[in-house]
């Protein structure tokens, strides 16, 4: 096998590159010696970079073996074999079914190093590519304040978004407006009325003071826990509500609706501004009813090939050869009247996405689920070959436990939570810094308090529920936000402290041989890999366990070795310091928290 050398940062963006090509070929040209047939792409695929000293790369066998009828263990021993030791690939062995190499520790740490200090800002990122990506999220119906519930998708989406961007994806995040639904039709109906005319039970749910200075999505939305609890009692005013429906739908809208509606949304983005999410484009679902996107979909649905007239009028799909329950296999995609429903408009927005973009990702909670699949076979009826990818989560349980609802009025605001949260990180910093100025303080409560709440739904896969408690959130140790973000204060202020040694922070590799500092380098070396894998898969929460591996990693260094004092290991041990504070404040941008230099 040729020795390859380390690589520079004009050449790689990860620290892995050579040696995973490396590997590759070694067990390309072992396969050729024993006459084992093996693809390159296969061998590409299934090289697993560990970056653990046992070994850093890993080979499995198993698909190998089961295509040439050999004992996986077997077959693993022989290409380790028959694989020569390298100098930057010291060490090949086998471990039961896997090919095992051990890099060169002292190359790995110049590797690391130079790419991460001379990256800077960019370290983790990706080539620029031209794959266009389209994440969809949040989409809450402009109809009052975020309940943290719904919170739950708007970071998972953001960060999603954050994560692509690093891998040089050219992404665009985009806001899907029900203005055309009941629940958008519901507040205009009501607030087109005076309030004198509202029904008695409302107007008395939502009398006394204006709440938060008139924000106009409390404001407005206060009223509709009541009013959704009026109309399941009163036929009549339901009626009424339908009917607006239908005159939204066919241009006859209130000319106040759609003002009420921006209204309302903007009071709900500022509220996602404090975590920092914002969206590139805002898609009125009423446009495709404007334009007619609407009623090519309609049109293209009835005479698709499962299509069936109702006897009352309406249009539907049998779709049970897709695999719905048979409860829902009829979907009726038009009403007696010729009007649409939301899941036929929703055909239109995605034939609009996957006709811009090469991915289309949807941010989903689990009760969606039977939506996405209704939607896939909605699309597959029309001959779309395309999918959308879902990824769906499932729901928070608010700190005094119980699932939320907005009609129910069961709600947690996120406003409320956030400003709570911002006092309980106020005493946290208070505790341990009252020397500092209150606008300091003010300031980094806020940044605690909402990185805090980002980490704590970010940390847990989303395919699980998350369990919100304060005592986990906001504490400084343990896999929290104020965690991570204090371990990157704490790599700052050895920084300053060694303000002689300043960038470019040159180090001799050879000086970094402690098991704890090559361990945080090996943790380093994985962060592109950890992005691009988050990229690829959504699986964001991965990001947020790599943050608390890195910091954890950091304490144990920190405690192990020192750093300022370090002698003649000095220099070397400010270098992995400062990769290491580049590296995690890093991934704190793509997990939306605020890297601070002191806590």
């Amino acid at each position: 096998m040729a020795d390859s050398r380390a690589p520079t940062a004009a050449e790689a963006t990860d620290p892995w590159t050579p040696w995973a090509a490396a590997g590759r070929a070694g067990l390309l040209d072992a396969a050729r010696a024993l006459g084992v047939p093996c693809e390159p792409a296969a061998v590409e695929a299934a090289l697993e970079v560990k970056a653990v000293p046992e070994h850093d790369l890993a080979f499995p066998t198993h698909r190998l073996a089961a295509a040439v009828h050999r004992p996986a263990p077997e077959l693993a021993a022989a290409l380790a074999g028959a694989i020569p030791p390298s100098r930057t690939l010291p060490q090949v062995t086998s471990e039961g079914a896997y090919v095992n190499f051990r890099v060169d520790p002292v190359e790995l740490v110049r590797s690391t190093l130079g790419l991460v200090l001379a990256r800077g800002a960019t370290y983790g990122h990706g080539p620029r590519g031209t794959s266009s990506v389209c994440v969809e999220h949040t989409s809450a119906n402009p109809t009052g304040p975020f309940h943290i519930g719904r919170v739950r998708n708007a970071i998972i989406g953001d960060t999603l978004a954050r994560a692509l961007r690093a891998s040089g994806a050219p992404v665009t995040t985009q806001y899907y407006v029900d203005d055309m639904g009941r629940q958008s039709a519901m507040i205009t109906w009501l607030w087109t009325r005076p309030e004198a005319d509202w029904p008695a039970p409302v107007r008395e749910a939502s009398a006394g003071p204006t709440e938060r200075g008139g924000k106009a999505d409390h404001r407005r939305g206060r009223p509709y826990p009541a009013l959704s609890a009026y109309l399941k009692e009163h036929p009549e005013t339901a009626a009424s509500v339908a009917d607006l429906v239908r005159r939204i739908e066919t241009g006859e809208a209130p000319p106040e609706h759609a003002a009420i509606a921006r209204e309302v949304l903007a009071g709900m983005l500022a509220s996602l501004a404090r975590l920092g999410i914002a969206f590139d484009e805002f898609v009125w679902e009423s446009q495709f009813v404007r334009d007619g996107a609407v009623a090519s979909v309609l049109a293209r649905l009835r005479a698709a090939p499962h299509a069936v007239e109702e006897e009352n009028g309406a249009w539907a799909i049998e779709a049970g050869s897709y695999g719905l329950p048979k409860e829902s296999d009829r979907v009726v995609f038009q009403r007696a009247d010729g009007t649409s429903l939301y899941v036929s408009r929703d055909v239109a927005y995605h034939l609009a996405k996957l006709g811009r973009y090469a991915r289309v990702v949807d941010v989903l909670g689990q009760d969606h689920r039977l939506h996405a699949r209704t939607l896939e076979a909605l699309l597959a009826e029309l001959g779309e070959p395309r999918r959308p990818e879902f990824v769906l989560y499932q729901d928070i349980t608010a700190p005094q436990g119980g699932r939320m609802s907005t009609r129910g009025g069961s709600a947690v605001w996120l406003d409320d939570l956030l400003d709570e949260a911002v006092e309980r990180a106020r005493g946290e910093v208070l505790q341990r810094r009252n020397d500092l100025p209150p606008d300091q303080v003010a300031a980094i409560a806020e940044a605690v308090a909402t990185g805090a709440v980002r980490f704590h739904v970010l940390r847990v896969a989303p395919e699980k529920p998350v369990k919100f408690r304060w005592e986990e959130a906001l504490s400084f140790e343990g896999r929290s936000g104020p965690f991570v973000q204090y371990a990157y204060a704490r790599a700052s202020s050895v920084l300053r402290k060694g303000e002689a040694d300043r960038p470019p922070y040159p180090f001799e590799p050879e000086r970094l041989a402690d098991p704890e500092e090559l361990a945080l380098v090996r943790i380093l070396s994985r962060f592109p890999r950890t992005v691009a894998y988050a990229a690829r898969s959504a699986h964001v929460h991965t990001l947020a366990g790599y943050a608390h591996e890195l910091a954890d990693q950091f304490n144990r260094f920190y405690h192990a070795v020192p750093v300022l004092t370090g002698g003649e290991a000095r220099a070397s041990r400010i270098a992995l310091v400062a990769a290491y504070r580049q590296t995690l404040g890093n991934a704190l941008g793509l997990l939306g928290l605020v890297p601070l230099e002191t806590m």
